[in-house]
């Protein structure tokens, strides 16, 4: 089968020919119907040799959907045939907290030599993808595929890091989302069906912008120098109850801090390499709280997959067929992709 890997750091990642895993023990052969690509998987490969712990080769892809192809001789999981969409962060599968379904916050973590699905193991770039355990496979109906497979990351994580300030976004509130990319206009729709909140959106690109109020945000503008008193104006100099930087830049952290009322939320998602210096008093306002949201939990996916398959989620992607990944990867990196980018098998 075909399969795009990572076969040397440094390099870009190159499509060929792999033999197809048969499922041993308590594994899952998943056949593929989608997998999403995101800037997760450009850090992977542009990273240095020793940056991260996983062994090469590996095939790249942690959004994935598809249905069950054939069980492990003890796998206990759905029957060939169900289509799922794939949890990713596999963790350690002993802990206490995998047990609970929160593998993306394993104990262990730190001495795996993965973070998940495509990220140091085998994932969905390709035919088929093997699945460790049958834990990690969440129903998806009849939920086209090129829908479901970016729920698992971009979906999941939007969800996670709104569900940790969802006790602070009731009546009269306000929350900006900054970055309205793959993972931003879906915590915009989130935001909009689980919270009653003001939504203020940023981005550079009059095109996210436009994706923005698609997506149901109140106010949407340009990151531009008075974009802090601009929206701060909105919500009658108050400022914002919590701000979701999906950017992570030092641009996007001075303004998420700029945007703060005291007692606000500042949930940092992306990993643009910028710095926030905290300190008492410093540039946060008092009684700020700062999350660093990972990914999300087992039972939170199948909640974005109850609210995509009620109607209230709907992922903007353009897709390209497996062949034509490289060219998928190079529009990413030019930054010439609205909302996600899927690759469906041909």
């Amino acid at each position: 089968m075909r399969a795009m890997r990572l076969t040397a750091w440094g390099r870009e990642p190159t499509l060929t020919e792999v033999e197809r895993p048969s499922p041993r023990g308590d594994e899952v052969l998943v056949r593929v119907e989608a997998v999403g690509l995101c800037h997760s998987d450009l850090h992977v490969v542009d990273a240095a040799e020793g940056a991260l712990p996983y062994r090469l080769p590996f095939t790249l892809g942690h959004e994935v959907a598809g249905h069950v192809a054939a069980l492990g001789p003890d796998a206990d999981g759905p029957p060939p045939g169900e289509r799922v969409v794939l949890y990713g962060p596999w963790g350690c599968g002993h802990c206490a907290r995998c047990a609970a379904g929160r593998d993306n916050y394993c104990d262990r973590r730190g001495d795996l030599g993965w973070h998940g699905v495509g990220l140091g193991r085998d994932g969905g770039m390709a035919e088929y993808v093997l699945v460790p355990s049958a834990r990690h496979l969440v129903p998806i109906g009849d939920l086209p595929a090129d829908q479901a497979a970016p729920l698992s990351d971009a979906g999941l994580t939007s969800y996670h890091a709104i569900a940790g300030l969802r006790h602070t976004l009731g009546d009269g509130t306000n929350a900006a989302v900054i970055g309205v990319g793959g993972l931003g206009h879906l915590a915009v729709q989130i935001l909009r069906a689980t919270t009653p909140s003001h939504i203020l959106a940023v981005d550079i690109r009059e095109e996210a912008l436009d994706l923005a109020r698609r997506s149901g945000a109140h106010v949407a503008t340009l990151l531009q120098e008075d974009t802090a008193r601009v929206l701060r104006a909105r919500t009658g100099g108050v400022g914002v109850d919590a701000v979701l930087d999906f950017v992570g830049s030092d641009t996007t952290l001075d303004l998420a801090a700029a945007l703060l009322r005291p007692g606000g939320e500042l949930a940092l998602v992306g990993s643009g390499g910028g710095r926030l210096t905290v300190r008492k008093p410093g540039v946060l306002p008092p009684g700020s709280r700062l999350s660093l949201p990972f990914w999300g939990t087992r039972p939170e996916l199948a909640e974005v997959v109850a609210l995509a398959r009620s109607g209230a989620l709907h992922v903007e992607t353009e897709q390209f067929p497996l062949s034509s990944a490289p060219e998928a990867f190079g529009r990413l990196r030019r930054g010439e992709v609205r909302g996600r980018t899927v690759l469906v098998p041909d």
